[in-house]
C-alpha cells in the first residue's frame, strides 16, 4: 500500500460557477469513480495537492484517498488532471478506484541514464528522446516510476528501440511495430555554404545600415 494520503471532503454542489468559487477558496474540486461503487464528487485543498502534483510518483503510485465523513477506504489512481492553460494550474482531479491485483495501463516516463559516459556523449553526439512516455500495463501495485534506458555503451547512430528495452518484471508496453525510443545523432556541422550565407547577410545588413546613415 502506498504512503501518498490525499485528504478530501464532500462536494456538495457541481458545475462550472461553484467550481470556480471553490477554487477561489482554496480548494480543487475532483472525482473518484469506478470499482463499482457510486461516484464521490469531492475537494481538496489546493495547496497541499499542488506539492504531489510536483512528484513523479503521484502519477503512477496508488493513493489512498481519505473522505472526511465517509466510512471506507478509496484506493485509487490519478486518472487524469485538468490543467488550466494559461497559468498552467491543476483546474480538476479524477482518480478512478483500483485494487492491487487490477490491471491497469498508464503512462510511465522514460529515463536515459549514463549518457555523459557514453561514446558518443564523447564524440558530441546528440541524445534524441523520442518517446518521453510509455504506456505500461501492469499490476495496480507494481507500476515503475520509470523505465530506464541505459545508454552507457550507445555511440553515434546508435538506436534503442521498445523491444531492445528489459521491462520490469509484469509490465508490457502493447505495440505493433518495433518503435524508436531513443537514438543518438551527430552533431549539427556547419558547412563552408552556410558560413559564407551568414557572412554574405551580415554584409548586406551593414551595407543598408550605412546607407541609411548616409541619407
Amino acid at each position: 500500500m502506498t504512503d501518498l494520503i490525499v485528504e478530501a471532503e464532500l462536494r456538495e454542489t457541481t458545475g462550472k460557477g461553484d467550481a470556480r468559487r471553490m477554487r477561489r477558496a482554496g480548494l480543487l474540486p475532483g472525482i473518484i469513480y469506478g470499482g463499482g461503487k457510486p461516484d464521490l464528487a469531492i475537494t481538496i485543498n489546493a495547496n497541499a495537492i499542488g506539492k504531489l502534483l510536483n512528484e513523479e510518483a503521484f502519477y503512477t503510485s496508488m493513493l489512498e484517498v481519505k473522505v472526511k465523513g465517509k466510512r471506507g477506504k478509496n484506493t485509487v489512481l490519478l486518472k487524469d488532471v485538468q490543467w488550466d492553460p494559461i497559468i498552467d494550474t491543476a483546474m480538476h482531479l479524477d482518480f478512478v478506484r483500483v485494487s492491487s491485483k487490477d490491471s491497469v495501463t498508464v503512462e510511465v516516463p522514460v529515463v536515459a541514464i549514463n549518457f555523459e559516459k557514453c561514446p558518443g556523449d564523447v564524440a558530441g553526439g546528440l541524445l534524441d528522446v523520442i518517446r518521453h512516455v510509455l504506456e505500461v500495463t501492469c499490476r495496480a501495485d507494481s507500476i515503475p516510476d520509470s523505465i530506464e534506458v541505459d545508454c552507457a555503451n550507445m555511440d553515434i547512430g546508435d538506436t534503442v528501440h521498445i523491444e531492445d528495452i528489459t521491462l520490469p518484471e509484469g509490465a508490457e508496453v502493447q505495440h505493433d511495430v518495433n518503435f524508436t525510443v531513443l537514438n543518438i545523432s551527430a552533431p549539427k556541422v556547419e558547412t563552408a555554404q552556410e558560413t559564407d550565407e551568414e557572412v554574405s547577410a551580415d554584409d548586406v545588413a551593414t551595407e543598408e545600415s550605412s546607407s541609411e546613415e548616409e541619407a
